[in-house]
């Protein structure tokens, strides 16, 4: 691996700490809801997981059912 490269991983590594924090958090926040809008957990859960961070931020944004 180039001195580059490693340069790099090492910028970014913030990014994928969030990307892991926001993936942990939907997908807890998922599993604890009674009730989802749009989608049914399932659906959510592999969007969440598939979906790098716009999955895990439309969970956020548009599944939860309000409390």
């Amino acid at each position: 691996m180039t001195a580059e490269i490693k340069e790099i991983l090492l910028s970014l590594w913030p990014l994928f700490a969030l990307e892991l924090g926001l993936k942990i958090w939907a997908l807890a926040d998922l599993f604890r809801r009674n009730k989802v809008r749009w989608l049914p957990k399932f659906g959510w859960a592999l969007i969440i997981i598939l979906v790098n961070l716009f999955g895990s931020l439309a969970y956020l944004l548009f599944g939860r059912e309000e409390a």
